[in-house]
């Protein structure tokens, strides 16, 4: 039994879990005629008016724990379903059932259980969450299965460069798909230099060799859905060397490998009616005397040149190949996720990652879905005239604008150019981090676009 099973336990009729009852403000001030003398002055004590996201524990009358109100403001509307979540950190370690309704019950139980992660690789944290019994309207595998994909997705996020390359993601990828049977294989070396040029070029620059790593699993005459999962698992910059703050966060650069596994380890886990596939081009952008360099010209597996303006612009070529290979197979569905520019953090700031698709009823269903799983996204344009921003006077493109506006569409435009085939397009510029923790957040690495991207999947390919 996982951390997280443990969390999250069964839904029990009798059960002698503490009570967490949901309040608002109104029903507090008809709640207090009822109530002892000793609880009413208890409340009066701590002030607790029913202040959305508010809590008070309450004790029995021999000192062991009797309830926790949960205050739900003025209308029962909290701000973020997850503020419920809080709790587990907040509240003595013992079980607790939800007594009453509690809007959005869902999501704030899965709240709880995002809340409770915590990174214990290098340091063990301490703190025992509280458990919460499962409500026996919300679907407890669901829950746990989100919760689990989110867990990976910021363990891989969190964990520095030393532990994690290339092949320590190959060996994560093996993770994910084996007890799901998938099948997986793996491209490197020669077969890599000849069909992935720009991952290799990328990659060669490193000790740690580069790969594509590729896992395939469901019916092969089932709808064809692919996941490409930027995987640059260290960025210097390469030649065009980063600054040391520009480096800090550079581990989470294989933060679109990360919520590509996370989502194919959920889709894999509901057996969907889908066959996926899962391409991951894993490296680690370095400096040697083999690294890539600025002006050089490169030859993609689609057959377009790509002149190299920066080296650090580097994401989107190894995307370019696979994305490639990808679209030759015309798949119903292609997506991409990548930390891919800082263009996009200055558009919409860490929380809102943009996505980009020509597809007006999938962005329609997108942003349904990030409204209802409570995984903020945001629709940005393809906007052909900014094509022009990164043509290349001796190649067919340029990897890099000359011009400082428009970042993160015009690199989305670039991949754009390596699809052609595919029904549905769409592509994620991720952050892969909270930076300040929120509810159901903590800071560090973060899952961001995964669960919308698994209600959608699963409205159209359910089993």
């Amino acid at each position: 039994m996982t951390a997280y099973d443990r969390l999250l336990t069964p839904f029990a009729a009798a059960s002698r879990a503490v009570p967490i009852i949901p309040v608002t403000a109104k029903d507090l001030k008809a709640l207090m005629a009822e109530l002892s003398a000793a609880e009413r002055s208890w409340i009066e004590l701590h002030n607790f008016t029913a202040k959305s996201a508010s809590y008070l524990v309450v004790s029995n009358a021999g000192g062991t724990l009797g309830k926790v109100y949960f205050g739900l403001g003025e209308n029962g509307a909290a701000r973020d379903p997850f503020e419920f979540g809080k709790l587990s950190r907040l509240l003595p370690n013992a079980e607790y059932r939800i007594d009453g309704v509690l809007p959005e019950a869902r999501l704030s139980v899965l709240g709880w259980l995002l809340e409770a992660y915590s990174f214990d690789r290098y340091r063990k944290s301490g703190a025992i969450p509280a458990r919460l019994q499962c409500p026996k309207d919300v679907d407890r595998k669901e829950l746990l299965s989100a919760a689990h994909a989110t867990a990976l997705v910021r363990d891989l996020i969190n964990t520095p460069a030393s532990d994690l390359g290339p092949a320590e993601l190959e060996a994560v990828a093996r993770r994910v798909a084996g007890p799901f049977k998938a099948k997986l294989r793996v491209i490197s070396g020669r077969a890599l230099e000849r069909d992935f040029p720009m991952i290799h070029a990328v990659g060669k620059g490193s000790p740690r060799a580069p790969r594509l790593i590729d896992f395939t699993w469901g019916p092969a005459r089932a709808p064809k859905v692919t996941l490409v999962g930027k995987g640059v698992c260290f960025d210097t910059g390469g030649l065009d060397i980063k600054p040391p703050s520009g480096m800090l966060l550079m581990k989470k650069d294989m933060g679109g490998a990360a919520n590509v596994l996370g989502l194919a380890q959920m889709i894999m886990a509901a057996k969907l009616n889908l066959r996926l596939r899962v391409l991951i081009p894993a490296v680690e952008n370095s400096v040697d005397g083999l690294a890539f360099r600025p002006g050089d010209v490169l030859t993609s597996r689609k057959g377009l040149t790509v002149e190299i303006g920066n080296t650090d612009a580097e994401g989107r070529l190894v995307l370019a190949d696979a994305l490639a290979l990808a679209d030759e197979e015309k798949p119903d569905l292609l997506i991409d996720m990548a930390t891919l520019t800082g263009a996009a953090r200055v558009a919409l700031g860490p929380d809102l990652p943009p996505f980009y698709t020509d597809d007006d009823a999938l962005a329609g269903d997108l942003a349904t879905a990030a409204r209802t799983e409570n995984d903020a996204l945001w629709r940005m344009p393809f906007w052909p005239p900014y094509y022009t921003l990164f043509e290349s006077r001796i190649a067919d493109l340029n990897n890099s604008s000359e011009s400082a506006y428009a970042g993160s569409i015009t690199a989305a435009l670039f991949l754009k150019r390596f699809v052609e085939s595919a029904k549905s397009y769409v592509h994620f510029d991720i952050f892969g981090w909270t930076p300040a923790a929120k509810p159901g957040r903590p800071r560090g690495g973060e899952a961001q676009g995964m669960r919308a991207l698994f209600a959608l999947i699963r409205s159209r390919y359910g089993r």
